[in-house]
């Protein structure tokens, strides 16, 4: 039976994770003043359109935040004991949270 892997396996084949041009660890260092100077480009996986409205911004937290409360309080429903204590005290977070974006959205555009 021949073997399929060379000995030693071959440079290309060595591992995925390694590649024969990476740096030295110590060359790969930058200093602080290296990481600011070097430009910054935001992530747009999860950005905001700039020209979004303050109240259709919080309109949307807290609906969101309104969502997490009632699927946080369906998993604490199933749960016993210290699994139960955190989720509602996850839940008492995001109420708070849902509130003030409430109470904001109210300054906002006061009833009259």
């Amino acid at each position: 039976m021949t073997k399929v892997t060379p000995d030693p396996p071959n440079a290309d084949d060595a591992s995925p994770h390694q590649n024969p041009n990476t740096e030295k660890p110590d060359d790969a260092l930058l200093s602080y003043a290296d990481i600011r100077a070097l430009p910054r480009t935001p992530c747009k996986t999860y950005s905001v359109n700039p020209q979004v409205d303050v109240h259709s911004l919080l309109g949307g937290v807290s609906e969101t935040l309104a969502s997490a409360c009632v699927i946080t309080m369906d998993l604490a429903d199933q749960e016993t004991g210290p699994s139960r204590n955190t989720l509602l005290g996850v839940h008492l977070i995001m109420s708070v949270a849902e509130i003030s974006v409430n109470h904001a959205l109210d300054l906002l555009d006061p009833a009259e």
